[in-house]
């Protein structure tokens, strides 16, 4: 069973997002709250797998408090809520250690789907929210598309195999299984990874594979 925290300002939201994880045999709702503190105390408290967090809410903002749960909670995955014209904060909570993004009026099967993948300890980005982030970070002297395949062309093949992958939003697991290979295997493919192209978390090297267009989105 995974267990989650919904955290957001607007009941009506919080309720829908409730209701729609709630349906899932496999999903438990352990606790709601209201605001950034409440949020960070409500998981301290209940020890979710998983943590929704709106990126804007009173008292502690959504990436005050996401650097305050990965400070007293490491291990819980936290999934940014987000609509759009918010890429400034999302381009922040990229580099703040956010498990995944997923838009508010976005498919609920998204939801589902996003939750499963950060509790399995995989990065997931609506494709609609990696396309905002890759729009709107910096391209410099080339276009970023251009940089990230410079990028990807460092790896070799079934590294970029296993980018792609995790691009998609698979877990260690289940990328295990579509390569028919132990899942010790694929860690090491994705620490080699990260290591040699000087990726910090699973969700840059998500955003990075959307940008080198190994992802359909």
């Amino acid at each position: 069973m995974i267990r989650v925290l919904v955290a957001d300002d607007e009941p009506m939201i919080r309720a829908g997002v409730a209701a729609i994880l709630g349906a899932d045999p496999g999903i438990e709702v352990v606790a709601e709250a209201d605001d950034g503190r409440a949020a960070v105390e409500a998981a301290t408290a209940n020890r979710p797998d998983v943590v929704l967090l709106d990126i804007r809410m009173p008292r502690l903002d959504g990436l005050a408090a996401l650097a305050e749960l990965r400070r007293v909670l490491p291990d819980v995955a936290v999934i940014i809520l987000t609509t759009f014209g918010e890429d400034d904060y999302i381009a922040r909570a990229l580099t703040d250690g956010a498990s995944g993004f997923l838009l508010k009026a976005g498919d609920p099967r998204e939801l589902i789907t996003g939750v499963r993948a950060a509790a399995e300890g995989a990065a997931f980005l609506s494709p609609k929210v990696a396309k905002r982030v890759i729009e709107h970070l910096p391209a410099g002297r080339m276009s970023r598309g251009a940089k990230a395949r410079e990028q990807v062309g460092q790896l070799t093949e079934r590294e970029r195999e296993v980018l792609a992958l995790l691009g998609s939003g698979l877990s260690n697991a289940d990328i295990a299984g579509r390569m028919h290979v132990v899942e010790g295997t694929v860690k090491a493919y994705v620490s080699a990874i990260l290591g040699r192209l000087g990726l910090r978390n699973r969700v840059q090297a998500a955003v990075l594979a959307h940008e080198a267009g190994l992802v359909e989105d």
